[in-house]
C-alpha cells in the first residue's frame, strides 16, 4: 500500500490507512517508535509496558487534568 507524506510545519506528516492502524493497534494519540533499518523507516507500536510513569506524568497539562470528582458519601468498607 502505498501512501504519501506532507508537510505539517517543519515537520513531515505520514497518514496511516485505518485498516492498517487497526491490524497493529494503533489509535488516535497511540505511541508508536521510530527508527532506521538500513535505509528503510520502520513504525512500530509501543506497548503499554514500554510506558513509563515519568512519561505519561509528562503528558498532564492544564488543559487536560481535570478537578475533583464527588463519588458521593462513604459506603461499605470505607465507612468508619
Amino acid at each position: 500500500m502505498k501512501a504519501r507524506l506532507q508537510k505539517w510545519g517543519h515537520d513531515l506528516v505520514l497518514h496511516v490507512p485505518e485498516p492498517l492502524a487497526t491490524q497493529v493497534g494503533l489509535k488516535p494519540d497511540s505511541q508508536v517508535e521510530l527508527s532506521l533499518r538500513g535505509r528503510k523507516l520502520v513504525i512500530e507500536p509501543v506497548s503499554a509496558s514500554d510506558l513509563k510513569l515519568d512519561d505519561l506524568l509528562a503528558r498532564v497539562t492544564e488543559d487536560n487534568i481535570h478537578g475533583e470528582v464527588d463519588s458521593g458519601p462513604p459506603t461499605g468498607g470505607e465507612v468508619l
